[in-house]
């Protein structure tokens, strides 16, 4: 196949089993969802109304992420309450915007999710936030205070960790500008029937195990990054919300990602937004209007690229400077070692010494 003949995209859609979890806690006070997806014309086979149980196949059954994000904002509505009513008392409406307030002033992700972690110690005390480093590796653990639900299984507590870290890891992407990759994640529960559908939405690297705590893996550095948000970007981005942006970073509908592919296969030569717009058939104000829509830009994702890029071969390879620095696409090595610093506040062989000497007292210890 040509390059200039990429896959077609497929509409984006999610599983209903994410439909039964958003709905148990209206079934908990008795509240029928059956009208409110007539309303939205949502004709599921397997209604939570029905009484489905853990364990129903629903991972066949799918329905558009432009209906699920109706749904997700008419069921808070409904209940006035943005925990959907799973949690021990209501997460009042507006406690998102007031979230994402809260996360834009921070210099740095790091004390944007310090931040959240208190917001939400506040407003949702039934699960504990943390953030930990150690090893060159970074964790975000969700915690429950006190179990959710009689089962481990049951459809309501599986969708309070999917919804908390989906959200979480949302903002997060949008606050810097970039999608953030997980590079695992143990949910506390065991395997749904709409499993599959999280290498979308989370990582393929999921993995089901027992116990009260969520764990999601990701690089340290990124930690570093910084908040590149503003007032005026809020209020777009808060439009629709928070349903709009409930799938907004998952793979198969990410702009980003797909020009972040085209810029990693054409290195070391560098890659023109004109020439990545053509490649995927639209022009190049088309694509950077959807670049932004998604919270980032031509020549950012580039950056991140060569920065995730060059992080990894100087931690994972013997590859001299120089030679990264060309396989990156840079004309000179001083180019490179002026953006790495400004990545990282170290040289090159500064940040490998260091891991070095971090991978040393490990062992020691």
């Amino acid at each position: 196949m040509s390059p200039k003949n990429p896959p077609t995209r497929k509409h984006a859609t999610v599983s209903v089993g994410f439909v039964h979890g958003m709905l148990a806690g209206m079934l908990r006070r008795g509240i029928d969802p059956t009208p409110m997806l007539a309303e939205l014309d949502i004709r599921l086979a397997d209604t939570a109304s029905s009484g489905a149980t853990p364990g129903t196949h629903t991972g066949a059954q799918r329905l558009p992420v432009d209906a699920y994000a109706r749904l997700y904002n008419r069921v808070i509505a409904r209940l006035d309450d943005e925990g959907f009513g799973l949690f021990s008392r209501p997460m009042g409406c507006g406690s998102f915007e007031f979230l994402c307030r809260g996360m834009l002033g921070a210099p740095t992700l790091a004390e944007a999710l310090d931040r959240a972690r208190r917001f939400l110690a506040i407003v949702l005390p039934d699960l504990a936030i943390r953030v930990l480093r150690q090893n060159g590796r970074a964790e975000l653990q969700i915690t429950e205070r006190s179990p959710l639900a009689p089962r481990p299984d049951d459809p309501g507590r599986v969708f309070a960790f999917e919804w908390l870290l989906r959200l979480i890891h949302s903002v997060a992407c949008w606050l810097v500008g970039r999608g953030l990759a997980l590079d695992g994640v143990d949910f506390p529960f065991p395997r749904p029937a709409h499993a599959d559908d999280y290498a979308l939405v989370y990582t393929e690297h999921s993995r089901f195990v027992t116990g009260p705590q969520l764990v999601a893996r990701f690089n340290q550095t990124l930690l570093e990054l910084p908040v590149r948000r503003d007032e005026a970007a809020l209020m777009a981005f808060l439009e629709g919300a928070p349903g709009r942006i409930s799938m907004l970073y998952r793979r198969d509908r990410n702009t980003v990602t797909r020009v972040r592919d085209l810029i990693r296969q054409q290195l070391p030569a560098s890659l023109s937004q004109e020439e990545a717009a053509d490649r995927l058939h639209m022009s190049s104000r088309t694509l950077h209007r959807r670049l932004e829509e998604e919270g980032s830009s031509f020549r950012g994702i580039k950056e991140a690229l060569r920065r995730d890029l060059a992080l990894a071969r100087l931690t994972k390879t013997p590859m001299s400077i120089a030679q990264v620095a060309a396989d990156l696409g840079y004309a000179d090595t001083s180019a490179f070692y002026r953006a790495f610093v400004g990545w990282t506040g170290l040289s090159p062989e500064r940040y490998r010494r260091q891991l070095l000497e971090q991978a040393s007292e490990s062992v020691q210890h």
